[in-house]
């Protein structure tokens, strides 16, 4: 993440910015907004920058967020992004591999999840489904944003580029095979209900509890 300038929020100047944050901000609204209720309860898992916390909370004031990172020093980020905010609950920490999470069960409407798997061991997509699938209530929402391989369909050749450069950088990193995923999920209880594609090559998933 670079330290750049929000150029939106020119007081938040010294905090950590994401451009790409920034870009996918519009979209992934637009289909959660689809999705959510207009009441919801929503977990963010790997909230980072604090921009998508910040951005739908503004945008939908009656979204309750909960916003979480895996390491507490990520959180004084998060919270002077979303301050001011009254729907967006203090960011706490969320370790994906601590299972079971320190959260109730059935208690969130949805749990939303930005470009994260890819960047993570493969542990953290079965550990992900786990946790999400306990924490959701009967209906909720899991929404999963990020580039996948699917097969059978060509992979652009700027995720090709960009899952080179993952396992490049970490050889547990890497873009994650949707069905691959897939069966995840179904061994946590979940199913894929949607799948929308996205600009710039990336996908959005929504998974349902299993009846």
């Amino acid at each position: 993440m670079a330290n750049d300038v929000d150029p939106r929020h020119p007081g938040l100047a010294d905090l950590p910015f994401s451009p790409a944050a920034e870009r996918n901000a519009a979209p992934i609204l637009a289909q959660l907004r689809a999705w959510l209720p207009p009441n919801a309860l929503v977990l963010e898992v790997a909230s980072g920058t604090g921009q998508h916390a910040q951005h739908f909370a503004a945008a939908e004031p009656g979204w309750t967020w909960q916003p979480s990172e895996a390491r507490a020093e990520a959180l004084p980020v998060v919270a002077a992004r979303c301050a001011g905010l009254p729907n967006v609950h203090p960011p706490r920490v969320l370790d994906v591999l601590a299972q079971p999470w320190s959260l109730p069960a059935a208690a969130f409407d949805a749990v939303f999840v930005a470009n994260l798997l890819h960047i993570a061991p493969w542990a953290a997509t079965p550990a992900l489904l786990h946790g999400a699938a306990r924490c959701l209530k009967p209906g909720g929402v899991l929404a999963v944003y990020g580039p996948f391989v699917v097969d059978g369909e060509p992979l652009a050749p700027s995720n090709a580029a960009f899952d080179a450069d993952l396992r490049g950088r970490d050889a547990r990193w890497g873009l994650r095979s949707l069905q691959t995923v897939q069966r995840a999920a179904r061994d946590a209880g979940l199913e894929l209900a949607e799948r929308c594609a996205m600009p710039a090559n990336n996908l959005m998933l929504r998974f349902a509890l299993t009846p």
